[in-house]
């Protein structure tokens, strides 16, 4: 999939611009790794996999031995892949699933049709409105979403998802790093339409879920570039500012 995600672009059925993220595009696609899927996380979509128990033939599952795992859309989809791979009745069966959830970017990646009522392609939603059109995001996404969104579409429905996408500039700090809220980088706007004092935002930092040694360095990167907190710029400012950085 990722040969015909990469030729996808090469041979112009899907239009990704600007042209100078081209690069990125084939640079992963032409030279793709395997994927490690699985992630312990508290939420996503359980990986479908189940360890297997069987009195008498696997009386001490091994995690590390994958002929001791079986899949299924279900429960009761895996006790019946068991059997027949093991050859014994469902009844003498037990299994766990696996406790791991699958990678955002693997759930994410079915985002078009998903969300069109995909495996049913009958669905109206799916025949009205996939495949889409344009898909607009930030060029910092475009392999780990945009080209999962492809090879998964292409694997799954032989079609690609979209026929352009659009990757918009990104609003970057001082340093050249992408604003984010795991830094403490960012700047509510709100803070910049009505004005905030330097004691308010440093609560924000100490009351957010930032790692304790990021929070340090944001108070201390806030305090030297707001002494004073945050004058009143109102809307205008705030908008003219972003665009005057996209010329």
């Amino acid at each position: 999939m990722a040969a015909r995600a990469a030729a996808s672009v090469r041979n112009g059925d899907l239009v990704v611009t600007p042209e100078e993220h081209h690069h990125t595009w084939f640079r992963y696609l032409d030279n793709i790794q395997d994927w490690c899927i699985s992630r312990q996380l508290w939420w996503g979509h359980r990986i479908p996999v189940y360890l297997v128990t069987i009195p008498g033939v696997i009386d001490h599952p091994d995690k590390n031995n994958s002929e001791h795992f079986v899949v299924g859309r279900n429960e009761a989809e895996a006790k019946k892949n068991a059997a027949a791979k093991f050859e014994v009745p469902e009844s003498q069966i037990s299994l766990a699933q696996d406790e791991d959830v699958l990678d955002t970017w693997f759930s994410s990646g079915i985002f078009p049709m998903s969300t069109m009522g995909w495996p049913n392609q009958e669905n109206p939603d799916y025949q009205a409105f996939f495949p889409g059109h344009l898909l607009e995001t930030g060029h910092d996404i475009l392999f780990f979403w945009v080209a999962r969104m492809v090879m998964m579409s292409l694997e799954l429905t032989d079609k690609l998802p979209f026929k352009t996408v659009f990757l918009h500039p990104m609003v970057k700090d001082e340093n050249g790093a992408k604003m984010s809220k795991s830094k403490g980088n960012v700047i509510d706007p709100l803070e910049v339409l009505d004005g905030c004092d330097l004691e308010t935002l440093l609560m924000k930092l100490k009351e957010s879920n930032l790692p304790q040694s990021e929070v340090a360095k944001a108070i201390t990167d806030k305090s030297k570039k707001f002494p004073d907190g945050i004058p009143e710029c109102g809307t205008d400012g705030l908008r003219f500012t972003l665009l005057a950085y996209m010329v």
